[in-house]
């Protein structure tokens, strides 16, 4: 995805030179390979079902890419326009769409690179049938768990999905319960945020402005929000899996001094400085999912690679620590940009996650822990970022939290 490269600082995050630049992060550690077992695998699940409170739509947030090159420029128009993710200020709707037409033809060529198109649709929607599945036998009491995706920038547009939920029979005055459940592990205001914001948006055109309470006379959909889970010990070990996989590939003697790089989407410094979660949460996954000793914030992702290799040290594992699935940042950014031109067979990428049925089933728990307790969302997204001035996303909070803890957000 242009403008969010894969990238890092070193020991810290700096103030990018150059303005309007995202700046980002990677973390950086030795894989030491001396796990002596597998990770944490996830605790078996029980359930209490003494009463149906389905059906249950489950939707998968996530910023979407073109599925074709055709699709690329209104992609990145709707991108460039959304001043969560990069905010350019008065001038946003002036701007973002001469950026996206100047940008589309080498976006386009790049989406071509990698087979005409992004799979990430393909993988989400795997992902949430396959989720929902297990939900149907795990969680009865709330069956049947039907799939939805929403994207931000791409069909399924959140507007698609919401007139889809409504026909499918939720809302219109029949209620029904939804979870808004986020594929960006890592909560920041420009991803999650974001996506919350235009479920937002689009519920109150779509239903009108009414209290998200538990009993709603009206019938709207009853919302909750699953918004972050960067240490789910699901996720962990189908991350720690696939580089245990990968550094399986070096000759014996060498895997413990292979060089594991965990490789982030980039933020702009405005939104780091304003109390952006994202870094500290990023961190927390790579903390817990590293096999080896701890790792820290380093610099570009293709810079430090190329650095390392001239160095002498070519044994590399890229671990794309904040994706879900394949997209444009794994499949063109890593593996044709940094990995071909480091030009050293030992400089490698650990698998996405994708079809991980370790990762589904560590999706369908987190869901099942969010139903069995349900609550609204999480404390921590009632935490408004400090410097956030938002009146947007300080009422899309408001309304997500729910009547009783509405209040907590300020």
């Amino acid at each position: 995805m242009p403008l969010r490269r894969p990238s890092a600082f070193p020991r810290q995050l700096r103030k990018s030179t150059c303005p309007g630049r995202p700046t980002g992060l990677s973390y950086l550690g030795y894989s030491g390979y001396q796990r002596s077992g597998l990770a944490t695998a996830v605790p078996p699940v029980t359930q209490d079902a003494t009463s149906s409170k389905g059906p249950t739509a489950m939707v998968f947030l996530n910023m979407g890419g073109p599925s074709v090159t055709d699709e690329v420029q209104d992609f990145l128009s709707r991108l460039f326009a959304d001043g969560d993710l990069i905010p350019l200020g008065r001038l946003q709707t002036y701007l973002g769409p001469l950026i996206a037409k100047r940008r589309t033809p080498k976006i386009q060529k790049q989406y071509a690179d990698i087979g005409g198109g992004s799979p990430i649709r393909k993988w989400s929607e795997y992902q949430c049938e396959e989720m929902c599945k297990v939900l149907d036998r795990i969680s009865p009491e709330t069956a049947p768990h039907k799939p939805y995706v929403a994207f931000r920038y791409a069909a399924p547009l959140t507007e698609e999905m919401y007139t889809k939920l409504l026909d499918d029979g939720f809302g219109n005055g029949k209620g029904g319960r939804a979870v808004a459940f986020t594929q960006y592990p890592q909560y920041s205001c420009s991803t999650t945020g974001s996506s919350l914001n235009e479920l937002w948006k689009w519920r109150n055109r779509l239903e009108g402005k009414r209290a998200n309470t538990d009993v709603d006379p009206s019938g709207t959909i009853q919302w909750s929000v699953i918004d972050r889970w960067p240490t789910h010990p699901g996720l962990v070990e189908a991350f720690a899996r696939n580089i245990e996989v990968q550094l399986k590939t070096y000759p014996e003697e060498k895997r413990k001094g292979v060089v594991l790089l965990f490789s982030a989407h980039s933020l702009p410094m405005s939104v780091v400085n304003r109390g952006d979660p994202y870094p500290a949460e990023v961190a927390a996954t790579v903390h817990a999912s590293q096999v080896g000793p701890s790792a820290w914030l380093g610099a570009q992702t293709s810079d430090t690679v190329q650095e390392y290799v001239n160095r002498g040290q070519k044994d590399i594992v890229l671990v794309p620590i904040a994706f879900t699935s394949d997209h444009i940042e794994t499949l063109y950014e890593l593996d044709h940009e940094v990995i071909q031109d480091a030009n050293s067979p030992g400089v490698k990428r650990a698998e996405s996650l994708n079809g991980n049925p370790i990762f589904i089933d560590a999706l369908a728990d987190i869901a099942q822990d969010h139903l069995r307790k349900g609550e609204k969302c999480s404390l921590q997204m009632t935490l408004r970022c400090q410097g956030c001035r938002s009146e947007r996303c300080l009422e899309q909070k408001k309304f997500f939290a729910g009547e009783e803890a509405s209040s907590l957000v300020v």
